[in-house]
């Protein structure tokens, strides 16, 4: 389908006195010539199995569809295709598909395409060429545009010829043209939209614009009423008589189709530059600044970075040490003005305070009466204090334990009734 294979040359040549016969077979591949019509939409598709010839084949048998392949295409001599031209592959094990719509300004001008299929699992490649030939036709430009924004399918399910077909002709239905033809077909993300989640089977969405040869029908009319304005303005679907029609296949936004009489559009000319060659003029040999340059004073970009800054930072220093050190009142002033009771309270934390840290310092004080027994519980004798005067309270715990209370308090024995 797109390359044309044909052997040539049988080139013999004979080796050495035993008469050793080598045939050379070269293949090669004849250019694909196509020819679209402006206005109309071109699709191309470049199909994955007229290019597994090229390739060693798949190690297991029946698998040489498993073979992941990928199409770069570009105009030859340049990086990336013309401008009108579009390229989609969703994955490697899947078609590409060349699409778009060339213009009036394109008639007449052989555009060579050149397709480089890359095999990844050998990482070897294969090239050829598609030479697309613009006719002219007379139906250009069909009068009446009308711009569909289809929510359920992507641009390369739109792209088969069978789904195109079928939207066509459901246009043809509402509409009920003579002439209908797909004039472009744009994908939502290149409209700025957004990628779908992967969930619940979301689709892009696709553009498509359809011309005609008679006025828009009332039908397509409906969606510019002031009702349905005010649905779309309010994000809500219009009421449309015939999205029924549609609605099998085709989930159409009403609020986003568009509606163009070309005869009523004024033309704009605008004033191109002309263009030139892209070849820089030639100017001569490149001629570098001489070595005899003039001497530059600095001193000026010293003062403003370094001397600046330090004057600025030594006033600010001088300032704070004379806030700091020039300007304490002392402590005699400071007790005259403050009042005699103040002073007073001050006085009287100070001493507390050195009482308590002379007192942290010597242990040597007796443990209040309220931590000693007041009677023996036995006898009923007063017990004396625990603790002697010239006992190391340093190391007594503070709580007393029951074994340390009887080691040091003697209960005297009760005496037997017969003595």
């Amino acid at each position: 389908h797109f390359v044309s294979w044909f052997w040539y040359g049988s080139v013999c040549a004979i080796l050495g006195k035993k008469g050793l016969v080598v045939t050379i077979l070269s293949k090669s591949h004849a250019d694909r010539n196509v020819y679209p019509s402006a206005g109309v939409l071109f699709v191309h598709v470049l199909e994955r199995e007229y290019f597994k010839g090229e390739f060693p084949p798949y190690p297991k048998a029946g698998d040489s569809s498993n073979d992941p392949i990928t199409f770069n295409t570009n105009l030859k001599g340049y990086p990336d295709r013309p401008g009108w031209l579009r390229y989609i592959q969703r994955t490697s094990h899947s078609d590409g598909v060349l699409y778009g719509s060339p213009t009036a300004e394109h008639v007449g001008k052989p555009t060579i395409i050149e397709i480089t299929a890359y095999n990844k699992r050998t990482f070897e490649t294969a090239r050829h060429n598609l030479v697309i030939n613009i006719m002219s036709t007379e139906e250009f430009p069909l009068p009446y545009q009308a711009e569909f924004f289809i929510k359920n399918i992507n641009v390369e399910e739109m792209l088969a010829s069978e789904v195109l077909g079928d939207f066509l002709g459901a246009v043809k239905n509402v509409w009920q043209p003579e002439r209908l033809n797909a004039i472009n077909i744009t994908s939502a993300l290149d409209r700025g939209g957004r990628v779908p989640l992967p969930i619940n089977d979301l689709k892009e969405g696709v553009y498509v614009m359809v011309g005609a040869d008679v006025q828009f029908s009332s039908c397509l009319r409906e969606v510019e009423t002031p009702q349905n304005q005010l649905r779309c303005s309010q994000e809500m679907d219009p009421v449309i008589s015939c999205d029924k029609k549609f609605r099998a296949q085709f989930h159409i936004d009403w609020c986003k189709i568009s509606l163009v009489d070309i005869t009523k559009v004024v033309p704009v000319h605008s004033n191109r530059p002309d263009l030139g060659t892209g070849v820089l003029p030639d100017i001569g040999e490149y001629n570098p600044p001489s070595e005899s340059l003039k001497s530059r004073d600095y001193f000026a970009d010293f003062l403003i970075t370094l001397a600046v800054p330090s004057a600025v930072a030594l006033v600010l220093f001088i300032i704070l040490g004379y806030s700091l050190c020039c300007r304490r009142e002392g402590v005699e002033k400071r007790n005259m003005q403050t009042p005699d009771i103040q002073l007073v309270h001050h006085n009287s934390i100070q001493k507390s305070t050195k009482e308590l840290r002379s007192m942290s310092k010597n242990r040597e004080i007796s443990w209040p009466l309220s931590t000693l027994p007041v009677f023996h519980p036995v006898s009923g004798e007063v017990v004396p204090p625990i603790h002697p005067d010239n006992y190391e309270t340093t190391s007594m715990p503070l709580m007393q334990t029951q074994t340390n209370l009887q080691s040091q308090i003697q209960i005297p024995q009760q005496q037997s009734s017969g003595k």
